[in-house]
């Protein structure tokens, strides 16, 4: 049996969130500057190659879960590849990802035939005019048709991850809720954070997950609900007789730090301990020395004792930089 990753607090870390790329194709106001950062260079970049050796690593030593994110993994080029690799590891249960969806439609078919079992997409209005004011880039329509596709191939339940900021679609949460009534979709109401990027957006926009639900349930009654699975951080209400539900994710309001299940790679190669810290062990460097599966896997071992026990996020602070907000979402 493998040995379980067990971290300082008797945290058994069991799911490995994966960047395979810090490049996105959007610029969302809450999550980058318009004109984007600065990206790696591709020699920095993790290969799939080595990828697939830190998840075998990760496998032995009890990870069941690897979900994909970025910046916008699809941007990635022949990602079913990698999808294929880490699906067929053995000890490897579930491979997820998490996308914005604007190339998802052209590639699902291969990641769904690769082993791809579930899919997060990011969406955080439904009108066109505020999608590309939000995300500074259009592309509404390849969103919500790559919601109709994924429901389609079957990736049900869907998982909708929705960042609300006060003033710019916190009057769309009825309209976001109304989704889940007929179709499996799992609409994830997430507090916006602070980074370095968006401190002064985030004391003005912040909206808390209590009040979220207030909202929605003053239009109709919520009632809790077992979520859809996974290995998310979200808290789930639905409606009666409804095929989804709203969930809350609420790293401000209400942390779930002591039932924290994870670790990150990043692209460069770093295992980051916690989301919003900066506690992280290079991996690249004793991957590219020659390191052996145990090698990586003892070093996974030892990254335990520095995980912390919680965040310490404060509103109208901000933590340290984090190029995709859509990795919160499990």
């Amino acid at each position: 049996m493998a040995i379980s990753l067990i971290d300082g607090f008797n945290r058994s870390i069991s799911y490995l969130r994966i960047s395979v790329t810090d490049k996105c194709n959007l610029r969302c106001v809450y999550c980058m500057p318009e004109g984007g950062l600065p990206w790696l260079r591709r020699d920095e970049i993790l290969s799939f190659e080595e990828i697939a050796r830190i998840v075998r690593a990760a496998a032995s030593v009890g990870v069941r879960t690897i979900r994909l994110t970025g910046g916008e993994p699809l941007l990635r080029r022949n990602l079913s590849r990698l999808v294929a690799a880490i699906a067929e590891t053995p000890g490897i249960e579930d491979v997820a990802l998490s996308t914005n969806g604007i190339l998802l439609r052209a590639q699902l078919d291969e990641l769904v035939a690769a082993g791809l079992r579930r899919i997060n997409l990011s969406l955080d209005t439904l009108r066109r005019d505020r999608f590309e004011a939000i995300a500074r880039r259009p592309g509404l329509d390849e969103v919500l048709g790559a919601i109709d596709a994924a429901v389609a191939a079957g990736l049900a339940p869907l998982k909708l991850n929705c960042v609300v900021m006060r003033g710019k679609n916190d009057d769309e949460l009825v309209d976001f809720a109304e989704l889940t009534r007929t179709r499996p979709i799992y609409v994830r109401f997430i507090e916006v954070m602070p980074v370095i990027e968006n401190a002064a957006l985030q004391r003005d926009a912040y909206v808390s997950s209590d009040e979220i639900l207030e909202r929605i349930a003053a239009c109709e009654r919520l009632e809790p609900v077992t979520g859809p699975g996974g290995n998310g951080p979200a808290r789930y209400f639905g409606f009666r007789g409804a095929a989804g539900a709203v969930g809350v994710i609420s790293p401000l309001s209400h942390d779930y730090c002591e039932r924290c299940n994870r670790v990150r790679l990043t692209a460069d190669g770093r295992l980051r301990l916690c989301l919003f810290g900066d506690h992280a062990v290079d991996l690249r460097g004793t991957l590219r020395a020659g390191a052996s599966t145990a090698e990586l896997a003892a070093l996974l071992r030892s990254a335990m004792l520095i995980k912390p026990e919680r965040h310490h996020l404060r509103l109208g602070e901000s933590a340290s930089r984090m190029r995709a907000f859509s990795e919160i979402g499990g």
